[in-house]
Order: C-alpha cells, then structure tokens, then sequence
C-alpha cells in the first residue's frame, strides 16, 4: 500500500521507532505527539479547501452566475415531482373518500397542495436560506 502523504509516512516510521528505542512508558506522549502532526497537516489541508471554495464562489459571483445551471435537472425535478404527486392523488383521495367522506377528501388534498407548496418554495430566491456547512454549528 503506498502512503499518501510521505512526510506523514516519515513521520510514523520515526514515532515506531523512537518508541522501539524509549520502549512502552513513552508511547502516551509519543502518540500524542503523532496525532498533533497529522491533526495539524488535517487542518492545513482543511483550511485550505475552504480557501478555495470561497475563492471558487467569489469568482463565480463576480462573473455574475447566479447558480451552476442544469439543462434538463430543473425540468425533470420539477415536472417528475407534479406527475408523481397527481398520480398518488388518486388513491389518496379513494382513501380519504372510502374512511372520511368529503373531510377526507379535502384533507388528503389540502396534504398534496401543502408537499407541492413546499416542494415549489425551494425555488423562490427569497425562501432559499444560506447554504450551511458543519463549521457553522461551532462557537
């Protein structure tokens, strides 16, 4: 298996054998000191891809593209999602009908209006919320 990262490699090997060398009442502190390196080469290659990534949406933003667009994604979404919803409609209805009567009806179909309602606001601009990533969760 080949390393990834050979500083890092380097970096093992030397920790396996200093603990060779000191023997087992070191091994704590050396480990600690292993996982210190590859938790800072991990938040350096972190740092990093964010780095580009808000790079990356600035430069879009300055290009002026609002959204990377999708030729038929949007569409299909879209549509796909009102065919499904009609087609379950007919047995939701039957059922709403069948235990209910007219309150089942409405009430199954205010459900459907209210899922495509919902379904339908993920496009408006002004319902879009900003997009969170796991570090906005930290203090």
């Amino acid at each position: 298996m080949e390393a990834r990262d050979p500083e890092l490699k380097r970096e093992l090997d030397a920790t396996l054998q200093a603990r060779a060398e000191l023997g087992p009442e070191y091994e704590a502190a050396l480990i600690d000191s292993f996982l210190e390196k590859v938790e800072q080469r991990l938040d350096g290659t972190v740092d990093r891809r964010m780095r580009r990534g808000l790079a990356e949406q600035q430069m879009a933003a300055a290009r002026g593209a609002a959204r990377p667009t999708r030729p038929f994604g949007a569409f299909a979404e879209r549509y796909g999602f009102g065919i499904v919803s009609l087609v379950l409609a007919i047995p939701l209805s039957a059922i709403g009908v069948a235990n209910a009567g007219i309150d089942g009806l409405v009430v199954a179909w205010l459900g459907i209006f209210g899922v495509n309602a919902v379904h339908a606001a993920r496009s408006w601009p002004w319902a879009r919320a900003r997009k969170r990533y796991p570090s906005d969760w930290e203090d």
